[in-house]
């Protein structure tokens, strides 16, 4: 397994900054940050590492973007791009769903295998109301990733957080059982998973068993930790606002079982990218804390991950 970085968190920083910062850490690859230029609508969203759009316009600019990271020795492993993709507003959908293509095609563009994004919610609608939806979204969207040899690799993050997310948050695809029933209206072998074991502990799923029982579609691998609450869940049960019952911490500071996870991904096979995803408001302060908190999850996850 290799270890890598999801770049959202250095929101600010130039491509350059950023694979500097990641070279000396000693980290391998990176999952870089490629929503439009633009205000942000959410935080760790509207991080631009790399412009999709300029990639494909711009052959002396995707040339630097490969070059400088090699330079580094640093891998570009996936493009990351999170909005949610079954937006209600139809001309939010197109915009959402628009830049993920022009991010897939610049993926094969720059040689990157993968794409990682969110499946997408309407989220007032029932699941069964979004599959309906889902096909006609997504099939055109992965024709594209089929015909330019790109994986899209879908988060198990429920973007359920607060009230503004309420009641089913903007991502379907959740769960073993939501992914068994997006995969049969899907069946594109370019669909697969960004598996993150964090949303499984406040979720209460087994994520052993999800790893042995979808080994062939994890194309991707996220390492966050969560910390449960436990006064906090006793006192507001699991219907809760998660955010209410649960903080996001780095690796090694949560409840994740790490020794487990990354054995059930060896015995699986798993021979692939595992990218640190800082989301820890212990570390946000500063640029240097922020860097101190990749550090901490980087130190110990290296006990684990070979």
């Amino acid at each position: 397994m290799k270890m890598g970085f999801i770049t959202s968190l250095l929101d600010g920083w130039t491509y350059e900054e950023m694979i500097d910062e990641v070279a000396r850490m000693g980290i391998e690859c990176v999952e870089v940050a490629c929503w439009p230029r633009g205000k942000a609508e959410r935080k760790y969203g509207g991080v631009t590492h790399i412009e999709t759009e300029r990639v494909l316009e711009d052959e002396a600019y995707a040339r630097h973007v490969l070059d400088y990271a090699a330079e580094k020795n640093v891998e570009i492993c996936a493009l990351a791009y999170y909005p949610n993709n079954l937006d209600p507003d139809l001309e939010r959908r197109r915009t959402f769903n628009d830049h993920l293509v022009a991010t897939i095609r610049a993926a094969a563009r720059l040689g990157v295998p993968k794409v990682t994004t969110f499946i997408g919610r309407v989220t007032d609608m029932t699941l069964e109301e979004n599959l309906e939806i889902v096909p006609e979204v997504w099939n055109p969207i992965l024709e594209v990733a089929e015909a330019e040899g790109v994986l899209v690799c879908i988060e198990n993050c429920p973007m359920l957080f607060d009230a503004s997310n309420w009641p089913g948050g903007q991502n379907i695809m959740t769960t073993p059982a939501n992914w068994e029933r997006v995969f049969e209206v899907l069946p594109s072998r370019s669909l697969g998973l960004a598996l993150d074991p964090s949303h499984f502990v406040w979720q209460m799923v087994d994520c052993s068993a999800a790893i042995r029982e979808f080994a062939d579609r994890i194309y991707h691998v996220h390492l966050k930790d969560i910390k449960l609450k436990p006064e906090q869940l006793a006192r507001r049960g699991v219907m809760a606002y998660p955010l209410d019952i649960m903080d996001p911490k780095i690796p090694g500071y949560g409840d994740v079982d790490w020794a487990e996870f990354v054995a059930q991904l060896s015995m699986v096979g798993y021979d692939g990218d595992c990218c640190l995803e800082i989301e820890d408001r212990f570390f946000e302060d500063s640029r240097e804390h922020l860097i101190k908190g990749v550090e901490l999850a980087k130190r110990y996850m290296e006990q684990f991950i070979v």
